[in-house]
């Protein structure tokens, strides 16, 4: 009859036994890489600078404060002044919003796993609903 510490360690021995002999067992399926799968959607959007204080709104303040200058005297100057201004700094503002809009990419991928992943670009990939890609930190690369 076995002591009881041999009893204790009988399943540690035969586990260490065991693991050596099964190392080598290969699967039947190789497991899918993670970052790899098929685009299942592409939205494109557009979005504009958000700062409220931008060079269009410097210039178009400066610019409408100038041309307020020169209506009326006195009292009525100052106040065109400041009017021309601030009516200036939020046509600017409105301006450089417009030229500075960026094209933006939300682009769902299927990865191979069954997970979905979710990936904003601003660069033009030239991908097509179905094409096969690969993610690696974040960025797309076709396949």
């Amino acid at each position: 009859m076995p002591t009881p510490t041999l009893q204790r360690w009988t399943p540690w021995i035969f586990a260490c036994l065991l693991a050596p002999a099964t190392a080598g067992v290969a699967s039947a399926q190789a497991p899918l890489p993670a970052d790899e799968g098929n685009v299942e959607s592409i939205q494109i959007y557009r979005t504009s600078d958000s700062e409220p204080l931008n060079t269009g709104t410097v210039i178009g303040g400066i610019a409408g404060g100038v041309i307020g200058h020169q209506i009326g005297s006195g009292r009525g100057n100052t106040a065109a002044t400041i009017a021309g201004a601030l009516g200036g700094a939020v046509v600017g503002n409105e301006i450089n919003k417009r030229q500075t809009q960026a094209t933006r990419y939300r682009i769902t991928v299927r990865l191979d796993t069954g997970a979905s992943l979710v990936i904003d670009e601003t660069r033009d990939l030239d991908l097509r609903v179905g094409d096969r890609v690969r993610v690696e930190d974040g960025r797309i690369h076709r396949i």
